[in-house]
């Protein structure tokens, strides 16, 4: 009894998550749905942006990079403007999940809304009516064809393509692949990533003494990640020369 009553006073002790204070500041956007304010990774919770580096389809068909321009409208629309973040959690990659605010906007529902984001309805449904509002608006990916930011992380043939427009013969090859062609999709997007013959994913940043040997091919596997945390969230390592 008395050890019960010694961990329920202990539990007391310690600040929960939801009474931590609120994250403030202006960000450095990373991606769609993530940013660092001063020294904290904040993880923009109730949605899911496209990687910095997934392709999607417009309106007409042709290959853009999706998850760059999430990432881009969301620097673009919050430049220069303070972020209130109310925490609710942190997630495996020690990030702060919140809700946060720009401005007095709830910057997810902007993101979603804006065809930017989705609602991550697994973890929550707060964000369902601005995506089907984006849905019926072709807002960002809307417009033409893409695959949801959870799948395309562990996307395979059989994934599942949405979008306003029916996708064309052809589109999965193009929606499964990474912005891994010749050039990187942005100048912030300079890592490289190539799978070895060992079935393991490598990344190379460009001071790698085989940065430059290494050919950015789709149909080899290569992929340019835009950091290192990137990089290693999608399992891969750092070369070892």
């Amino acid at each position: 009894m008395l050890r019960k009553v010694l961990i329920a006073l202990s539990l007391l002790a310690v600040p929960s998550l939801a009474q931590a204070a609120d994250v403030t500041g202006t960000a450095k956007v990373r991606d769609g749905d993530s940013v660092l304010i001063g020294s904290t990774r904040v993880r923009l919770g109730g949605i899911d942006a496209p990687s910095a580096d997934q392709l999607c389809l417009n309106n007409k068909s042709e290959r853009w990079t999706c998850g760059a321009a999430a990432r881009d409208e969301l620097a673009k629309y919050t430049e220069g403007k303070n972020w209130v973040c109310h925490a609710r959690s942190i997630d495996r990659r020690g990030r702060t999940v919140a809700r946060c605010e720009v401005g007095g906007e709830d910057i997810q529902k902007w993101l979603v809304r804006s065809g930017w984001a989705l609602s991550y309805a697994r973890v929550s449904h707060d964000y369902d009516a601005d995506e089907a509002a984006a849905r019926e608006a072709k807002a960002g990916m809307w417009q033409g064809a893409f695959i949801a930011p959870w799948d395309w992380r562990v996307r395979n043939k059989k994934t599942t393509i949405l979008g306003a427009t029916k996708p064309p013969e052809g589109a999965h090859a193009v929606l499964l692949a990474s912005a891994s062609g010749p050039v990187a999709p942005s100048p912030d997007c300079t890592i490289k990533g190539n799978v070895n013959t060992a079935g393991e994913c490598i990344y190379h940043t460009p001071n790698s003494r085989w940065y430059t040997q290494i050919k950015m091919k789709i149909s080899k596997g290569t992929r340019w990640f835009c950091s290192v945390e990137e990089a290693e969230a999608a399992g891969c390592r750092e070369t070892k020369r």
